[in-house]
């Protein structure tokens, strides 16, 4: 059974030792420069809460999502989840692991644990079919802007 679980001392050595395959690297960054961005996030006003993904007592990937207030400057800008990163470990991939951790995801960010939002928020490469894929079937639509790395935006109202 998938759950979502607190990177901590005990686990951030086997958290940060997980890798995607080699034809998917350009897709999603490595976990311990995600962790060193939610650091930076933290300290920058957003809410970052970066997550092990487990079946039982096996890590299988790494999955972060941050809370991030509307920008009270911008009349178009609203407060969102975010859903940073998801990667599965090659070793695990194929097995329904990332579409389980995203549904625990999107389970807990409607819980609002920091605050009521309108959306979740997703962006992905556009070369990458299984992401497009994934976040579709779960809802997303893409919104038809691109973030400043060229990845495709996608929203799922909450």
């Amino acid at each position: 059974m998938i759950s979502l679980r607190k990177i901590t001392f005990e686990n951030f050595g086997e958290c940060i030792s997980l890798e995607v395959r080699e034809d998917q690297k350009n897709f999603v960054a490595r976990n311990l420069y995600s962790l060193a961005e939610a650091y930076i996030a933290l300290t920058n006003g957003s809410v970052p809460m970066p997550f092990a993904i487990y079946n039982d007592e096996t890590m299988v990937g790494f999955i972060m999502i941050s809370y991030e207030p509307a920008d009270e400057d911008d009349d178009d800008d609203e407060t969102v989840y975010l859903i940073w990163r998801l990667m599965i470990d090659k070793k695990y991939q194929g097995m329904g692991y990332g579409r389980q951790a995203m549904e625990k995801a999107l389970e807990y960010i409607r819980t609002f644990p920091h605050g009521e939002a309108g959306l979740a928020v997703v962006s992905y490469n556009p070369d990458n079919k299984a992401a497009r894929q994934l976040y579709a079937s779960l809802g997303f639509e893409e919104t038809g802007e691109l973030n400043e790395d060229g990845e495709v935006w996608a929203a799922l109202k909450l």
